[in-house]
């Protein structure tokens, strides 16, 4: 079943496009990855898709469960069940651990909580009663804000670059939790340009020049990262002529 469907979406900025008569079907209970060089609008599709503000003057249409949310806010999205995940993750000077995690989980009970954290590999004990701020790494950051999505339990989650400043202790909590988030049924979209998260996918989209430009299981998108890169419109395409000719 189709969760989310982008129809034709064009984002320009300052005369420049971002995207370009994008069209993207993401499937319920799927994890799908959204690869491609710097600068395609990898980020921006999953802004867009959100509806961040600098990011909602679109032409074209988002739907979410068969209903337009094109001229929705970021609140309407979220309580429809969109959430994002920045590449940078969030640090809220002396707001705790703990009501941080219950800020968008539906129960507001301290097993949320150490269930969550245990989820993400860090001892409730010691963290919850911690500030969300400079004092945790950004892998514990990280970790932290992957607990309040599970404990939101949300239907879309947008990941962009999970895997960023974390160590690989925190990155094996990480792909653990996207799991238990497909397990539990929320549908996820990685966007990435590491081998090693796109492995974590079942499907994934090629992006370049704000467009799709090819999509398939994860396995077929390894060709991207073996150099076998679809022609598209990128400035690094060496050959114009033959690029229109295979654009999809």
């Amino acid at each position: 079943m189709t969760l989310l469907e982008l129809k034709d979406v064009t984002l320009e900025k300052e005369g420049k496009y971002l995207l370009k008569n994008l069209d993207m079907e993401i499937w319920a209970g799927y994890v799908h990855a959204i690869v491609g060089p710097n600068g395609a609008g990898k980020s921006t599709l999953a802004h867009t898709i959100m509806g961040l503000s600098g990011y909602r003057q679109i032409s074209g249409d988002i739907i979410f469960e068969g209903k337009s949310i094109k001229e929705y806010s970021i609140d309407e999205r979220a309580k429809l069940g969109l959430t994002l995940v920045f590449q940078e993750p969030a640090r809220f000077e002396g707001i705790k651990v703990s009501d941080f995690i219950l800020a968008g989980s539906k129960e507001k009970k301290v097993e949320v909580v150490e269930n969550a954290l245990n989820k993400v590999g860090l001892n409730p004990q010691i963290y919850k009663d911690r500030a969300v701020d400079k004092t945790l790494s950004g892998g514990e950051r990280k970790r932290i804000e992957l607990a309040s999505v599970y404990a939101m339990n949300p239907r879309l989650v947008l990941m962009d670059e999970p895997d960023s400043g974390v160590d690989l202790d925190s990155l094996k909590y990480i792909f653990d939790i996207i799991k238990d988030i497909k397990n539990r049924g929320s549908t996820v979209v990685l966007v990435t340009h590491s081998p090693t998260v796109l492995k974590q996918a079942d499907h994934a989209f090629l992006i370049c020049g704000g467009k799709i430009v090819d999509k398939g299981t994860m396995h077929k998108m390894f060709e991207y990262f073996s150099g076998k890169c679809k022609p598209c419109a990128h400035v690094g395409n060496p050959d114009e002529t033959e690029m229109s000719k295979n654009v999809t």
